[in-house]
């Protein structure tokens, strides 16, 4: 059980309000890590994870945590680690998560080395910079200041560093049933949850806290041909018949749909909004049936995935020479399902879309979904006094990620999962997955602090002897 009273003595004996930004120790000590793991190219197929995991477990180790309380688990050719601080009393324990995997970026398309950390202009660029290596470095100075400052959780802390949640989560998986994990009572996500600055003013507009996410899934669209010469066409053509289903998909859209989380979430926003897409974001909160809201969010990238189920076209592979006719044309539709749907739903809406019995549509893997982890008051009071510690009466406010995190995992084994970073940025600079991402660099160090106050916080953390 927390001990609220604890807790906030310790909280303002452990940060003071007027603390030198950027230049204290545990912050240099921090963007030190930061360099270095960016540097790391812990990307599927570059099998660098493990490295990256035993830098980590030797910074660690020597910052004072013994070796019996860190673990390193194997799953599917990647590493993860775990952490732990023991509690002072019996209970169950808190998860804390980070993911050390990146999506791959090559070099020659950078403006920048993506493996290499740099600061420009207030911003911090590379590869993981916010997916979610700046997640990995608040866990890491989390616990060197524990040890530092000789601080004792009542609660048994355990701080988890995924390897592979950009493609399988195996890993993640070999976590959530690891006799120190299994029986945590909540988890604390790094990968999401975070707060919107406004995009002309840099005025925090909102800090979101994800409880929930769609459902992730990708369907295999492919179509054969017995091909031939090149000198001589066919009536029909692999990559001209799949060429017409992508078409078909990207003019389709999906059932508009709404919870009681999407309409509090966009009802906040819209509030925070002026214009076009304030006024369609109060107007759908208010009425999810109003057509031409869900219109006018729908050409809006950062709100079309919170209104519908979504299906778009990643990857293409077709032909075999440039002098023959194509005997198989294939597209990756990666599809982002909206909780209580189906995947053979989404599939039979597809293949429907399409309309062509030609066109093979199969899904790839088994797609989970991912149950919603209802809001704990207690948890929710120790995000916002974290978030309010900096940016006091920002908004705080549950919501649906239309990505995916591993949080599904722990919550499928019946972990419930926060996701809070404790990052602030614009929406037009979430570069995640895509070219020169970035980070603003006041962000990072935010961000090293929230993880720190939520620990001390909903651990019931005291100064030891």
């Amino acid at each position: 059980m927390r001990i609220p009273l604890v807790a906030s003595v310790v909280l303002a004996f452990a940060l003071p309000t007027a603390a030198p930004a950027q230049t204290a120790p545990y912050q240099v000590q921090a963007r030190e890590v930061y360099a270095r793991i960016i540097g790391f190219r812990t990307a599927a197929g570059q099998h660098q994870t493990a490295a990256m995991a035993d830098y980590l477990a030797g910074v660690l180790k020597a910052g004072g945590v013994p070796a019996d309380d860190i673990a390193m688990l194997e799953a599917a050719g990647a590493t993860a680690m775990l952490v732990r601080l023991p509690g002072r009393e019996p209970g169950r324990p808190i998860l804390f998560s980070a993911h050390m995997d990146v999506v791959d970026a090559r070099p020659a398309d950078w403006q920048r080395d993506p493996f290499t950390l740099i600061e420009e202009d207030g911003r911090f660029y590379g590869r993981g910079t916010s997916d979610n290596k700046a997640g990995v470095a608040a866990l890491v100075s989390t616990i060197l200041r524990f040890k530092a400052e000789r601080l004792q959780p009542a609660r048994e802390l355990v701080f988890a560093f995924v390897g592979d949640e950009e493609t399988g989560m195996e890993t993640t998986r070999a976590i959530a049933s690891h006799p120190w994990v299994r029986n945590a009572e909540f988890a604390i996500n790094t990968d999401a949850g975070g707060g919107a600055l406004d995009d002309a003013t840099g005025k925090p507009l909102v800090y979101l806290v994800q409880g929930a996410e769609k459902t992730y899934a990708t369907f295999d669209l492919t179509v054969t041909n017995p091909g031939g010469h090149s000198s001589r066409p066919r009536a029909d053509n692999a990559i001209y018949e799949l060429a017409h289903a992508l078409d078909r998909i990207e003019a389709h859209r999906f059932p508009v749909m709404a919870n009681d989380l999407t309409r509090a979430y966009l009802g906040t926003m819209g509030k925070a909004q002026t214009g076009e897409v304030g006024e369609a974001l109060r107007r759908f909160a208010a009425d999810p049936t109003d057509a031409a809201a869900a219109d006018t969010l729908a050409r809006s990238p950062e709100y079309v995935g919170t209104t519908r189920t979504t299906c778009v076209a990643t990857m293409l592979e077709a032909g075999h020479a440039e002098n023959a006719l194509p005997q198989k044309a294939s597209a990756a539709i990666n599809c982002r399902i909206f909780p209580g749907v189906e995947v053979g739903t989404v599939r039979e809406e597809l293949v429907r879309t399409i309309g062509d019995p030609g066109v093979q549509v199969v899904v790839r893997d088994s797609p989970e979904p991912s149950p919603v982890s209802e809001m704990r008051p207690d948890v929710m009071a120790a995000i916002t006094r974290a978030v309010h510690a900096v940016h006091p009466g920002v908004p705080i406010v549950p919501y649906l990620e239309s990505g995916g995190t591993d949080g599904k995992v722990y919550r499928r084994a019946g972990i419930p999962t926060f996701a809070s970073s404790g990052l602030f940025s614009k929406p037009s600079e979430m570069f995640a997955h895509g070219l020169n991402e970035r980070l603003p660099v006041a962000s990072f160090y935010e961000g090293l602090d929230h993880i720190y106050r939520l620990a001390v916080d909903l651990g019931g953390a005291r100064a030891g002897r």
